[in-house]
Parts: structure tokens; sequence; C-alpha cells
């Protein structure tokens, strides 16, 4: 389902993994306001046996351009789920055995317990 890059296509800012894909997504969520739409900020009551009390910002909400960037990585991490769940692998696969591989490559670039 995913075509190969034109040897002329810029790639490095296209992560081609779901898993390098999740990632440059989160990374990118983490320079978002807090919400997507402009909301006023709040603040929360003292908690019992601390001083401390929760609070957000007023949050603009996302402009064109970052509303734009979320849309754009969601649809590309739903390309690559579907070109990996849609794998003929999986075919090669016994239809019992399905869940546990697919969980197993899921966790495929985690480092293997020592």
């Amino acid at each position: 389902m995913c075509r190969k890059p034109s040897p002329s296509r810029k790639t490095s800012s296209t992560p081609r993994s779901p898993s390098t894909s999740r990632a440059a997504c989160e990374d990118y969520a983490k320079t978002l306001p807090w919400s997507a739409e402009p909301m006023p900020g709040w603040e929360g009551d003292k908690q019992l046996h601390s001083s401390y009390r929760s609070h957000k910002e007023d949050s603009p909400g996302y402009t064109e351009g970052q509303a734009a960037e979320v849309a754009r990585f969601r649809a590309r991490l739903l390309e690559l789920s579907i070109a990996v769940s849609t794998h003929p692998f999986w075919d090669s696969v016994d239809a019992g055995d399905r869940v546990e591989a697919r969980m197993a490559l899921k966790h495929a670039h985690e480092p293997a317990e020592a």
C-alpha cells in the first residue's frame, strides 16, 4: 500500500515506519497548545495535605498550520497502520497465532531483556 518514494523526493521529514511516525507525532504534539480549540484556562482546588494547585493557562487553540500538521501525522499513521495490518505476510501466519505475532512485531524495536 505504501509507495516507495522516488529518489528525487525528500524522505527525511516523512517517517517510514509506524514507530518513528508515532514518535514524531508525539514530539510535535508536545509543542502544541493543550487544546485544539481556544479554551479558557482553569485552576483546580487545593489538594489535601499539599499546597499544590493544578492549573492550565488559556489555550489559544491550534493555528491552521498546526491543525494541518496534526492531520498530516494522523493520516500518515493510518496509512502505515493499514499497510502493516494488511500486508500479505499475515496470510502466512496461522490465524490463531496472528495476534501474538503482531504483538511481537509491535515490540520488536524494544531492547531485549537481559
